[in-house]
């Protein structure tokens, strides 16, 4: 079983970008979510996966 949270591949991390804003993302373990301060936009992470859809985001 997966680790619910479980941090995301820094690596990863440093090439992902908001899909909106083409800025920089930050990872908040806790909620499992990519967060867009740019946009205002939380973008999940299900099953270790990010899910960078903006219409799958949640408005901050």
């Amino acid at each position: 079983m997966r680790d619910e949270k479980a941090s995301i591949d820094p690596e990863l991390l440093k090439i992902l970008i908001c899909p909106m804003t083409r800025t920089a993302l930050v990872h908040d373990p806790e909620a499992q979510e990519l967060i867009s301060e740019a946009a205002g936009l939380a973008y999940p992470i299900r099953d270790g996966i990010p899910v960078m859809l903006i219409e799958e985001a949640r408005r901050l």
